[in-house]
């Protein structure tokens, strides 16, 4: 069965008899494991994100399949809406393949275990990341045009996306968080992989996650309905975000 579980650097350790990440916490059983689309993951998620809401948060959703997540949760803190914009590092001939990640403000996180294994050259790294680093600010500056930033300094950064697998666009948005000065950092998905969600729960302030299946797959296969998110709905949901309480 899979269990809803909250990670975090400091947390006790809770005995659970189908614990087998000793050390970290976990809340309690759930079945939480199926969802029908990101807005149910999304309004699912936000159930358990009750404790942050005194904590002056941000939510932050990672484009486009997680701000479809973070919308509902934004709501529901009654908090506002914005987004980290992040881009996956593909490999040699396998672009498919991320060997790290880049986000806003100069951020960039490697697969260094990967790097070595592929040989990847630090010419395509550096090749790679100039392509990547230009579609993102074309993509920022998409985004920003009508969502500036919402200040992140002394408020806690709730970071949302749809699911966790390699979790390196996800380490990238959280360093990105700590650039923008948040002072608290709380990484939240609907389900993720094992041991990325053990390893992130080392750089967050605290990991969330729904439902942390031992056969992982993707993370589409937990969803009913895994329809890409539109740039527009994206827009959309940000606009309506914005009307939230800002405090």
């Amino acid at each position: 069965s899979a269990h809803l579980r909250h990670y975090s650097r400091t947390s006790r350790i809770d005995a659970h008899p189908d614990s087998t990440l000793v050390g970290l916490a976990i809340a309690r059983d759930t079945d939480a494991s199926v969802f029908r689309d990101r807005t149910d993951a999304g309004t699912r998620l936000a159930a358990e994100l009750t404790r942050y809401a005194d904590r002056r948060p941000v939510v932050l959703g990672l484009p486009r399949g997680g701000v479809a997540v973070a919308s509902p949760i934004a709501e529901g803190l009654s908090c506002p809406l914005d987004i980290i914009v992040v881009r996956k590092l593909g490999a040699p001939n396998r672009p498919e393949l991320g060997v790290g990640a880049i986000a806003e403000h100069g951020v960039r996180v490697l697969n260094d275990e990967l790097v070595d294994y592929l040989r990847v050259s630090d010419e395509h790294l550096a090749s790679v990341e100039a392509r990547e680093r230009t579609e993102l600010q074309r993509r920022v500056e998409r985004y920003r045009s009508q969502h500036p930033e919402v200040d992140l300094e002394a408020r806690t950064a709730i970071i949302i996306d749809d699911g966790l697998a390699t979790g390196y666009t996800a380490r990238a948005a959280v360093l990105a968080a700590r650039v923008r000065g948040a002072s608290e950092i709380v990484l939240a998905v609907p389900v993720g992989a094992e041991d990325t969600v053990a390893a992130l729960a080392e750089l967050a302030d605290g990991v969330v996650a729904l439902s942390v299946p031992k056969d992982f797959q993707a993370v589409g296969f937990w969803y009913q309905d895994f329809t890409q998110t539109s740039y527009r709905q994206v827009l959309a949901l940000l606009q309506t975000g914005r009307g939230n309480s800002v405090d």
